[in-house]
């Protein structure tokens, strides 16, 4: 259909009206530079930018001279300038609301237009008046019934303000309004999120110094008591040789701890390293890690007939499976006798898993299992830093994967670690490019 003045029939099918700038600027000039605003609006989030570039279309299509954005800060009751253009500013950077013209608007929700001869406050008129200014207008913005702010438009010229006008200005102070109450949100959930990433790191740099400055010393207090307790543990009584066993565990476990928060803190945020991992590789070596401990309980480890090559993080994965592994041997309780590793895939996934058949896990527990510093009632004679398996999800994690467990009191446990094929995918790619991948 063409033509400008279109009136769809009942009997119509449809109506085509191709959207062309130009074409709506002709037929409505009105809605045009309302979409011009809105447009901008929806794609500026900076503050002072947005608002500088809201008052600068509103003062083009009114063909005015200068214009102020005011701010209400509530606490305190007045108005703030926020941006302006087109004029000197002295002495109108804050505005009460009980004695000023942007006040009134602002304390009345309503449009106000007034000769700047007339303003009551004679103070205010004879500064304006210096400006060059012959009009003032005050447009609310009216948010949620609530005043956001006022914007405050001057004209050296006498203009037209008809109902169609006003109606414009208010519809543009509103748009306005709610731009700039949600571009203070942003600034304000922007300033929260630095400040929370600053407290990371803070946290971080101190989690890691702590951590390594702990490690040197509890490392040399072992080694220097386990040579003491050497030369002179046969002049020692019971007494003397307990409390230089006790010094040397709790040392052991000093040094430990450290490591493990190290551990958590490269498994969290260091970046991955992707190569071709040999599975089948990785768990021989930690079947010759472990050889000695599960002797000594005698449980078997039981491995499935096939491990495939995957694309991951090789420090990381054997980080993984050998705390899953360790957490199996501590907490799988006298009855233990057996572990058994075990492979399969989804169409997304490769899985592996770690099952014992020792006391199993309640219900209640393993919610919190794999959190922080997390360790079960049934531990409390195990040593452990209790972040085992923290350390197993974070590297998981990496791998875009999760891990999770599977466990009923008596009936042992199964731990599912899962990595993302994707990351084959990506790092062939990446690999091709360079040339290293045929």
């Amino acid at each position: 259909m063409n033509g400008v003045d279109q009136t769809m029939l009942f009997s119509d099918k449809y109506v085509s009206v191709k959207y062309v700038r130009s074409s709506l600027r002709k037929r409505n000039e009105a809605l045009s530079a309302l979409l011009e605003l809105s447009n901008f609006l929806s794609a500026a989030m900076e503050f002072e930018p947005l608002l500088r570039g809201a008052l600068s279309i509103v003062l083009k299509h009114f063909d005015l001279d200068s214009g102020r954005i005011y701010l209400m800060e509530p606490k305190e009751q007045i108005l703030i300038l926020a941006a302006h253009t087109g004029l000197d500013v002295s002495g109108l950077e804050r505005v009460r609301l009980e004695d000023s013209f942007s006040g009134k608007s602002a304390r009345t929700k309503s449009f106000i237009a007034q000769h700047v001869s007339e303003l009551v406050s004679e103070e205010r008129a004879e500064l304006l008046a210096l400006k060059g200014l012959d009009i003032v207008i005050c447009v609310p913005f009216i948010v949620r019934d609530r005043v956001e702010g006022v914007m405050n438009l001057g004209s050296k010229k006498v203009i037209k303000l008809g109902q169609e006008e006003i109606d414009l200005l208010m519809t543009m102070g509103h748009q306005i309004g709610v731009a700039s109450s949600n571009a203070r949100i942003y600034q304000a959930l922007q300033e929260k999120l630095r400040e929370v990433q600053e407290k990371k790191e803070t946290i971080k740099f101190f989690a890691y110094s702590a951590s390594h400055d702990l490690k040197s010393p509890a490392i040399g207090l072992c080694g220097l008591m386990e040579r003491f307790y050497k030369q002179y543990g046969d002049l020692l009584d019971d007494t003397g040789r307990l409390y230089c066993k006790t010094i040397l565990k709790t040392a052991s476990q000093i040094a430990t701890l450290a490591e493990q928060i190290n551990s958590y803190i490269a498994a969290r945020e260091l970046p991955l390293s992707i190569s071709r991992v040999n599975m089948e590789e990785m768990f021989t070596q930690l079947r010759e890690e472990f050889d000695d401990p599960l002797r000594e309980r005698n449980v078997a480890l039981l491995e499935p007939s096939f491990f495939p090559e995957i694309m991951g993080d090789e420090l990381r994965l054997i980080r993984a499976f050998r705390n899953l592994l360790d957490n199996a041997l501590k907490y799988g309780g006298e009855g233990l006798s057996e572990i058994r590793f075990a492979y399969k895939e989804s169409e997304y996934h490769h899985i592996f898993s770690v099952t014992d058949n020792g006391v199993g896990i309640k219900e209640e527990d393993i919610k919190r299992l794999f959190h922080f510093f997390q360790r079960l009632e049934t531990s409390s004679h195990t040593e452990g830093s209790g972040m085992g398996l923290a350390i197993a999800k974070e590297a998981a994690k990496k791998h875009l994967g999760d891990v999770w467990v599977e466990s009923a009191p008596h009936e042992g446990a199964t731990f599912y670690l899962s990595i993302s094929k994707r990351l084959e995918s990506l790092d062939k790619k990446s690999l091709k490019e360079e040339g290293t991948l045929l």
